[in-house]
């Protein structure tokens, strides 16, 4: 299975902030949208970087809630790494184990095309073991 097979089911869109956004209207959309992080773009399309529940924990700690009035920019992880519709599921599994995150942004001619996250990738997993497992019985009790 390919990213393109999650994105068709889930859809490509994504939570975007700008740069200049203050942490505080971040997290407030984080609270309200229910995610786990934010895409910052430049223009809506274009990635700057990403902004996670654990980046604003992690600064919230380390230099306390003055940060909350700091923008995005500040926080963010501005190396993002990031995968294409053709890649296959199990390898951005592998991506995303190998780096400890839980979302990779989908680009696509250097625009963000969709975000998939380790849940949309367990759950297309799951089906497609499940599927397996089927085929695999079928193929038993027919035989």
């Amino acid at each position: 299975m390919l990213v393109s097979d999650i994105l068709k089911t889930k859809g490509n869109n994504v939570v975007t902030v700008a740069p200049d956004t203050s942490v505080t209207t971040a997290v407030a959309t984080l609270a309200e949208k229910r995610i786990g992080c934010i895409v910052v773009t430049t223009d809506g399309g274009t990635l700057a970087g990403i902004l996670s529940e654990r980046d604003v924990v992690r600064m919230l700690a380390e230099k306390g809630g003055d940060v909350l009035d700091e923008p995005v920019s500040a926080l963010m992880t501005a190396k993002v790494v990031t995968c294409t519709a053709t890649q296959t599921i199990s390898d951005v599994m592998e991506l995303m184990t190998t780096g400890r995150f839980r979302h990779v942004p989908v680009v696509e001619d250097g625009r963000l095309a969709g975000m998939i996250s380790i849940g949309d990738v367990v759950k297309f997993r799951l089906e497609e073991t499940e599927e397996e497992v089927r085929q695999l019985s079928a193929y038993v009790a027919g035989g």
